[in-house]
């Protein structure tokens, strides 16, 4: 239990050091990294709750965002490429 208070803050802290990334970025592909790898944060704090818990529903959830947000950063690229 005191393990997942630590790892909880620390995750907290990285996605505020990303949220100032994604409104401060120099420039829109960091913006785009930065918030891909906020959600890659909430996908791994997901699984790890679905384990503290023990319960698989989360798992799906984790699974759900992790394809929609590969998807979401696939399509940012291309278009900021000019190929969408």
């Amino acid at each position: 239990m005191n393990s997942l208070i630590f790892v909880s803050i620390f995750y907290i802290i990285l996605s505020i050091i990303l949220l100032y990334r994604v409104l401060k970025g120099p420039n829109v592909v960091d913006r785009v990294v930065a918030a891909d790898s906020i959600d890659l944060l909430t996908v791994v704090a997901l699984v790890l709750f679905s384990v503290y818990s023990k319960r698989g529903i989360y798992l799906d959830i984790a699974l759900t965002l992790a394809i929609l947000g590969f998807i979401g950063t696939l399509l940012i690229s291309k278009y900021l490429e000019g190929k969408l």
